[in-house]
């Protein structure tokens, strides 16, 4: 009964992750639609400043859906950050189960999207060479695993986690957005490339598969050599109370 209860539990992660990424293209497609088209919003501080608001309360959105869904993700990173610190069975789990679901949901997004709307665009493109595109996502990636571990390990309430975590995310995809669509998303980018017909070349599969999987490692490689684990801290805490 225990095991299939588990089994029950994992099948409805792997289902919400496909729900979530589905929901997060499509949000993020209509979103910049209704700025762009409907409101006519162009580049001056105000309306930058309405975009972010936006941005942000969308973020808020998936981090509450994120709560009640019991840790599915839209994000193949956020699920590969928590694996590496796991044990096999999960990391095989995340790999076989979870981020297929969550690209397969970008994907079928996606085509209801352009199907639907054309004028969605064509989503996020590299517009350096494909060094410089990989330095940048992976940069990126680096710095926003880096807030999420160390938000992990903080006392702050959910409210300000979520703050801090939305603000940096749409400060990093700003300082990218111009070189590779600081996507940060490697679920996400597949979706539209997959629609474009160009997922299975070099530039895609370097810059947004292999770059920000290498910074997640890294990641948390040196967030754990620095700060050591998460069992290594309680440890100290238990050790602490009882001298």
């Amino acid at each position: 009964m225990e095991k299939g209860s588990i089994i029950g539990r994992k099948t409805r992660l792997v289902l919400w992750d496909f729900v979530m990424s589905f929901m997060w293209v499509c949000s993020g497609a209509l979103m910049k639609l209704f700025v762009g088209k409907v409101l006519g919003l162009g580049h001056e501080p105000r309306n930058e400043i309405i975009k972010a608001s936006l941005s942000i309360s969308n973020m808020f959105f998936f981090a509450w859906l994120a709560d009640k869904s019991r840790g599915a993700a839209y994000n193949p990173l956020t699920v590969l950050s928590g694996a590496i610190s796991g044990n096999l069975s999960g990391f095989l789990y995340t790999f076989g189960f979870r981020i297929p679901a969550q690209v397969f949901g970008s994907i079928v997004a996606v085509k209801l999207l352009t199907g639907i709307l054309p004028q969605v665009g064509r989503g996020p493109r590299l517009t350096v060479d494909i060094h410089r595109g990989a330095l940048t996502e992976g940069l990126l990636t680096f710095a926003i695993v880096t807030v999420s571990l160390g938000l992990s390990r903080t006392g702050s309430s959910g409210f300000m986690k979520t703050w801090i975590s939305s603000t940096s995310k749409l400060t990093l995809h700003i300082l990218g957005s111009d070189l590779t669509g600081g996507c940060m998303n490697p679920a996400a980018v597949m979706g539209w490339a997959y629609a474009r017909g160009d997922h299975i070349t070099k530039e895609h599969i370097y810059v947004y598969w292999i770059a920000p999987i290498e910074a997640t490692l890294l990641a948390v490689w040196t967030f754990r050599l620095i700060f050591g684990t998460q069992k290594q801290e309680d440890k100290s805490k238990q050790k602490q109370k009882t001298n």
